[in-house]
């Protein structure tokens, strides 16, 4: 699935894309941002972004089909506001002419938001996502409020890309259905391995077990239960080193969960959130 629309926006000297749905409420509900991970687009996150902007009563914001039609939902009543990126180099964008750090991907972020009014939001990163979620957090502690973590990366007992390359293709093999493998090495030939292999090391490098200890939101870290990139012992080490942090597993699901289960991940992002606001214990354990 591809948003329909997108912006082209440059900060700090990077050009990517932006993908928008509803206005960012009066009464300051927080947006949700969401961000890829390596190789990627928004694309493998827009049925996630779809039913976040719907919300629950499930109206709200286009997509675009595989006909091309952006298709926009009727009714008043929208939901959240939600914001998707196609990153720097990412997703058809400019590629950058040297090596971008996650701290400058989540400045990058942070500069696209603040040019459009968002004084609040749910940072929701997926895979290397996950670590731009996290520094966004770091570096922007007045803007994020809640983060979350989806499949996140790197696992500090698995700094190999060797290691990373056999469990992408253990989960492309045994875990995904065809339609997102189709989403996900589309995108992946998009971005071109060179970018891809200039990024690599940035990932394989991110301390993310250390730098979470630093973020004072609470923290949700999310994982397919058939997922064999963030596996469940590394993903609760991440919830446990967040000061305060939740884990929540989908079981059934692989390492893009959000794309198999869009609907079902909405529902657990926004009760988490709900809960989390309200300062008691946040979802842990499975969910179905």
């Amino acid at each position: 699935m591809r948003l329909a629309g997108g912006a082209a926006v440059t900060a700090n000297g990077l050009t990517g894309r932006v993908y928008s749905s509803n206005a960012p409420s009066a009464a300051g509900e927080p947006a949700y941002v969401l961000l890829h991970g390596i190789g990627v687009s928004h694309r493998y996150l827009a049925r996630l972004h779809v039913e976040l902007a719907q919300g629950a009563d499930g109206q709200g914001q286009q997509a675009e089909g595989a006909d091309g039609q952006g298709q926009q939902a009727e009714g008043a009543d929208q939901g959240a506001a939600v914001y998707s990126f196609d990153l720097p180099g990412f997703g058809g964008t400019p590629r950058p002419g040297r090596q971008v750090t996650v701290g400058e991907y989540a400045a990058f972020v942070a500069a696209v938001l603040a040019e459009r009014g968002v004084e609040s939001c749910i940072a929701v990163g997926h895979s290397m996502g996950a670590q731009f979620a996290v520094e966004l957090s770091l570096q922007a502690p007045g803007l994020v409020i809640r983060t979350v973590l989806m499949g996140p990366v790197v696992d500090s007992a698995r700094r190999s890309a060797a290691w990373h390359v056999l469990a992408l293709t253990r989960d492309a093999l045994f875990s995904e259905p065809p339609s997102t493998n189709a989403v996900v090495f589309t995108d992946y030939f998009r971005a071109g391995m060179r970018w891809y292999l200039t990024e690599l090391p940035v990932m394989m490098q991110y301390p993310l077990d250390v730098r979470i200890r630093g973020v004072g939101q609470p923290v949700l870290v999310l994982r397919g239960g058939r997922d064999p990139i963030a596996r469940r012992p590394w993903c609760e080490h991440l919830s446990a080193q967040a000061p305060d942090g939740a884990f929540a597993e989908m079981p059934g699901h692989g390492h893009v969960v959000q794309e198999t289960a869009a609907g079902d991940v909405a529902r657990l992002i926004r009760r988490w959130a709900g809960t989390a606001a309200e300062g008691s214990p946040a979802a842990g354990g499975s969910t179905a």
